[in-house]
């Protein structure tokens, strides 16, 4: 018999994580790298890309460990977040230029990533929510 987390990391639950986890390894690499050789020439762009990594970082584990209501919240926050920046910094990438001396992972809607950071927060948010941890009945609770 499974555990109820480890029937969650099956099949599109288990695709999720390591496409997360891609990414947050991708924007990690590209932050740490953007920041350590040219931070002065774009603070704005490389702080986002560095902001995207951690919030990739965090989906990741609140993924992994959603069985918990805890960490269930914190993947909620984490990829509603992650959903705001991508159309925020996608907009202003197209409406203001000029804003981002060099592209972030969300610029253009992740379109140097293929679009993936546009999509994966709805996927992330559609797991979610035909995902959630069983509940305690109250009458247990009180």
């Amino acid at each position: 018999m499974s555990s109820p987390s480890r029937s969650r990391m099956t099949g599109i639950g288990r695709v999720l994580v390591v496409v997360y986890a891609i990414m947050a390894l991708a924007a990690t690499g590209r932050s740490f790298v953007q920041i350590v050789r040219e931070f002065d020439e774009a603070p704005l762009a490389y702080t986002l890309s560095a902001v995207s990594a951690i919030v990739y970082i965090l989906a990741t584990l609140a993924l992994i460990f959603a069985g918990s209501p805890r960490w269930y919240r914190i993947a909620w926050i984490a990829i509603v977040f992650e959903l705001v920046g991508v159309v925020v910094v996608g907009t202003l990438s197209l409406v203001l230029p000029d804003l981002f001396a060099h592209p972030t992972v969300w610029s253009w809607f992740g379109l140097g990533y293929l679009f993936v950071p546009l999509v994966l927060p709805f996927l992330g948010l559609w797991w979610l929510m035909t995902h959630a941890p069983a509940r305690v009945p109250s009458a247990v609770v009180s």
